[in-house]
């Protein structure tokens, strides 16, 4: 298989339609909790700001300016944040680290549709760009405790 076979089994069209449809794109006019995460390796960053009730997220946002993969990452992410408790983000983004680092199962629901992302495995100078959707969103949870 050639390199450019690679990459574009890598840049699959469902890949690219996450990317193009990011909901909750944005700012919050006042959150509870905001984050800035950036990747050293490429400088894809994701901003996320939320405010949570009762422990959970009850509002969320995120301004996303990375790859492709950063962003569909960041897309299935944010399709399912709302309404979820700190361990559950945690539970999802260290079955991610998993599913990319170890070659282990992709994310159980409500992130499986991640699974998308099992072909950039086999490419660890993309995985800080996949991962800062989780990490964002955990810091803006870090934060909102902080504050609240």
């Amino acid at each position: 298989m050639t390199a450019e076979t690679d990459m574009m089994k890598l840049y699959s069209a469902r890949i690219l339609a996450l990317a193009a449809e990011i909901p909750h794109v944005g700012r919050l006019d006042q959150p509870d909790g905001t984050a800035r995460k950036r990747s050293p390796l490429c400088g894809s960053t994701v901003t996320v700001d939320l405010t949570t009730q009762n422990g959970l997220i009850a509002d969320f946002a995120h301004d996303v300016k990375a790859c492709a993969l950063g962003q569909a990452a960041a897309s299935v992410v944010a399709q399912a944040v709302i309404g979820l408790d700190r361990a559950t983000v945690q539970r999802g983004r260290d079955e991610l680290a998993a599913m990319l680092k170890d070659s282990g199962p992709v994310p159980t629901a409500p992130f499986d549709g991640l699974a998308v992302l099992e072909p950039a495995r086999d490419y660890k100078n993309r995985h800080a760009s996949i991962m800062l959707g989780f990490d964002a969103t955990l810091a803006a949870l870090d934060d909102a405790q902080i504050t609240a």
